[in-house]
């Protein structure tokens, strides 16, 4: 008796945000696979089920301070709202990114993928490392904020279309959307303590090697270097921008015609007059009243991550 009492004290919390309605409908069949995984590595598991946008930040605000793990089991935008509610608490709790969506940006870089199961596993594993978070006007984004024509496709693309064809899905509803405008943003902007202004059609500020399920963007992404990558794009048509895209396998993004390039941790821009787009902030929609954005870096998250890709992740 005395030898399950201690068992039971040992036990650490693993609290689980499952998001179910993330990527391809599924069943709830791998929950007791999830527990009886996390239950051989010592963690009770508390499962918290998301029912709607926000709510996954909402619950890691209010959780007790005595929860040694918070899994994210969802998508990027779920990633990105237990990190959001992370930053809201006193005391800061170690996070873990189960992708469970339709993309999984995030958790490619991370190296993890579609196996569920042996993510968690390697998840469980992992090291626990301190990461950069990209905050666009104090709200947090973890590896992608954008604006311009099209990029609505991640954050519009019925969940329908989600469930029955995963990460197709936002390619045959961009497809649909293809006969609008390229629009062209009046700008200025601060970086490196240097001040310029342009006509750009798309800003993108991203801390990660994978977006929009294109991976290796960029050859030199690291997660704790306390720096960013911003790319201000000035393609004036849907040609030149399908010409753009396509050299992506090819060439190194940082020298393709037409894009402007920066690696910082302090970006400051300024539209002329208040842009009538959303910024898009790790797939989901950030409505906005503002004329000028600022972007910097918080250190304050620690994240448990698989080893395979920490060594080319990390300085």
């Amino acid at each position: 008796m005395y030898n399950v009492y201690v068992w039971v004290i040992m036990m650490k919390k693993c609290v689980m945000i499952y998001n179910s309605k993330s990527g391809k409908k599924k069943s709830d069949e791998l929950l007791p696979e999830f527990e009886k995984i996390l239950d051989d590595k010592g963690y009770e598991l508390i499962l918290k089920v998301t029912k709607k946008r926000g709510h996954a930040e909402r619950i890691v605000k209010e959780l007790e301070d005595d929860i040694d793990l918070v899994i994210a089991a969802g998508g990027d935008g779920t990633f990105n709202e237990v990190i959001s509610g992370n930053l809201k608490r006193e005391k800061k709790l170690l996070i873990a990114d189960l992708p469970l969506g339709s993309t999984n940006d995030v958790a490619t870089m991370y190296g993890l993928d579609k196996d569920s199961i042996e993510n968690l596993k390697l998840l469980l594993d992992g090291k626990i490392k301190n990461i950069d978070i990209c905050k666009i006007n104090n709200k947090a984004f973890i590896y992608f904020a954008g604006v311009g024509s099209f990029v609505n496709v991640t954050y519009e693309t019925p969940r329908r279309l989600k469930e029955k064809y995963g990460r197709t899905a936002y390619f045959i509803y961009a497809l649909k959307q293809f006969n609008g405008k390229v629009k062209d943003y009046d700008i200025t902007y601060e970086v490196n303590d240097k001040k310029y202004r342009g006509n750009y059609s798309f800003i993108f500020i991203t801390n990660s090697s994978s977006v929009a399920g294109v991976n290796n963007i960029y050859p030199d992404v690291k997660l704790d270097d306390n720096k960013f990558e911003v790319l201000l794009c000035q393609t004036k048509s849907k040609l030149k921008l399908i010409q753009m895209v396509s050299k992506l396998k090819k060439q190194d993004i940082r020298t393709i015609e037409g894009l402007t390039y920066y690696k910082t941790n302090k970006f400051k821009i300024t539209f002329d007059e208040i842009p009538e787009d959303s910024w898009c902030l790790d797939g989901e929609e950030m409505k906005h009243n503002n004329k000028t954005f600022e972007f910097c870096i918080s250190k304050e998250v620690n994240v448990l991550l698989p080893k395979v890709n920490i060594n080319k992740l990390f300085v």
